[in-house]
């Protein structure tokens, strides 16, 4: 599962047994990146408000299919196949067509979101690809790049915010040896969008 010790949900009590029963997928699944936490209960609150709000939240505006598609990216590039997976086989649900889903995953992998994407949401990607693999990089002008193919600024702060927060979770997989042994793949944590994940 992961190379620190974790606390599987039998043997939680307390804070981190309240947040498994919060986040346990249909079948009681905690997902092994989730699980990571359990000495720190405090990192998992904090870890499902960022993903809660950033990924699934309703008040975001771009699709969510496509937010999935930025997660799957940037995990591409850092090398997160736990990441990769996990959310690959979430966007190929939203699509529901395995051509469709199988050509996002070609055209990601072999860095050419064109082939898949139109012109505005390529540069969407484009954009987390850079700011993934060379942050520094990033200027305003990137950000005006942006806004004359059509995100007006709270769109291309999605963008970022997903971009980020797959940097974090891809670092918290990679660095902690975390692997899907046991888990079903793609299953979104249980929680409903509105839910409060700022204080527990």
């Amino acid at each position: 599962m992961t190379w620190i010790k974790t606390i599987p949900p039998g043997e939680a009590d307390g804070r981190l047994k309240n947040l498994y029963s919060r986040i346990a997928g249909p079948d009681g699944q905690i997902d092994n990146i989730l699980a990571a936490h359990s000495l720190r209960p405090h990192t998992l609150e904090g870890h499902m408000a960022l993903y809660k709000h950033v990924l699934h939240n309703t008040a975001n505006r771009l699709p969510k299919v496509y937010l999935e598609a930025i997660g799957v990216y940037v995990s591409m590039l850092n090398q997160c196949a736990y990441c990769v997976e996990h959310h690959f086989a979430g966007l190929a649900r939203l699509v529901g067509d395995k051509a469709r889903s199988d050509a996002i995953r070609a055209a990601l992998k072999a860095g050419e979101p064109a082939q898949a994407f139109d012109a505005k949401e390529t540069a969407g990607l484009v954009y987390a690809a850079r700011l993934t693999s060379n942050p520094a990089s990033i200027t305003e002008a990137d950000i005006k790049g942006l806004r004359d193919t059509g995100f007006d600024d709270g769109e291309i702060l999605e963008i970022n915010q997903v971009a980020a927060y797959f940097a974090y979770a891809n670092r918290t997989v990679l660095g902690l040896g975390v692997n899907p042994a046991g888990e079903a793949l793609g299953l979104s944590p249980n929680s409903s969008d509105g839910e409060d994940w700022s204080h527990g």
